[in-house]
């Protein structure tokens, strides 16, 4: 099957989605050439109008049920309406993982926006962060809308580059003026410098920037404090090093490691606390499903462990 384009546009419950959805199917340049398949998955104050649509061939599929979905089903959908493009407006309240794990093999997402009304967003983070952290980590770009005067845009910087530093930022105010986020968010620590020191409270920040940007550290000499975990299967003089990091609670905390080449890698063992310093190359390595980060160490040596242990991105 071809691959099918799917715009997917998520956030809570009168954060801004249906109109901007609505706002966009009225432009016929979006509209044009393309069978237009819009599933919204529920329905707010403001509900769609598909006699404003900028094009005959936009269809619109209402799903209630989260057991609904299926790749099948969607098969189905797409089939029924032969449609080329396909526009999704998703239940901020389900996880993305419901939607990808059903979404057909041949949709291919092209752009996910998150929307957020500024004056709800906090609300959200502090009782439902989960969700909050789900829709962030995913987003190309995210929207805040209903921006006032008053309205400081760092506490929304910052929620945002806690969790992404690629996601766009928008800021809209209530008078329709549009502000692009342009602050400055540099790391807490210089990859520059002749030696990369991380300290405790940044492995976080560094280990994600670390894979999303793996050929910026290709030669590296980088030291930080991590915890060993040895595998057999790795073969001798090889470990991994790394620390938990939790994203948003308790339940995601997941060992975030690298590979180790060390030659007396024997003199550990899994949970052994140490300070490692070496250089990083970028290479394929069994112990990823492509290519990623094998630190050469030079020097191993044992620490304390960090206080607290589990590493975070605040």
């Amino acid at each position: 099957m071809n691959d099918i384009p799917v715009y997917l546009v998520t956030g809570f419950l009168e954060s801004g989605k249906t109109t901007f959805i609505q706002d966009t199917l009225q432009d016929k340049k979006f509209c044009t050439g393309d069978s237009i398949l819009v599933i919204a998955f529920e329905e707010g104050e403001v509900e769609l109008d598909p006699t404003l649509f900028g094009g005959d061939d936009v269809a619109l599929e209402t799903v209630e049920n989260k057991e609904d979905m299926s790749p099948e089903f969607f098969i189905k959908l797409q089939k029924k309406h032969r449609a080329t493009k396909i526009l999704v407006e998703y239940n901020g309240m389900w996880p993305l993982a419901d939607l990808y794990g059903a979404a057909p093999e041949n949709w291919i997402i092209g752009q996910q926006i998150l929307f957020f009304d500024a004056a709800t967003v906090q609300s959200y983070n502090t009782n439902m962060r989960s969700l909050v952290v789900d829709k962030i980590q995913n987003a190309d770009l995210i929207v805040f809308n209903r921006i006032t005067d008053e309205t400081d845009p760092m506490e929304f910087h910052r929620l945002v580059r806690a969790l992404s530093r690629s996601a766009s930022i928008i800021y809209e105010k209530t008078t329709g003026e549009i502000a692009y986020d342009e602050i400055e968010d540099p790391l807490p620590f210089d990859k520059e410098a002749p030696v990369i020191v991380i300290e405790d409270k940044d492995y976080a920040l560094f280990y994600r920037d670390l894979v999303e940007n793996l050929e910026d550290y290709r030669g590296k000499r980088v030291r930080f404090k991590a915890m060993v975990a040895s595998d057999k299967s790795l073969g001798t003089g090889t470990m991994f090093v790394g620390r938990h990091v939790m994203t948003c609670c308790v339940e995601d905390i997941q060992y975030t490691a690298m590979v180790c080449k060390w030659g007396r890698s024997d003199d550990w063992k899994s949970y052994d606390w140490v300070t490692v310093e070496g250089v990083i190359d970028i290479k394929r390595h069994k112990a990823y499903e492509d290519v990623g980060p094998v630190l050469n160490a030079e020097s191993v040596a044992a620490a304390t462990a960090p206080e607290p242990p589990v590493a975070t991105f605040y």
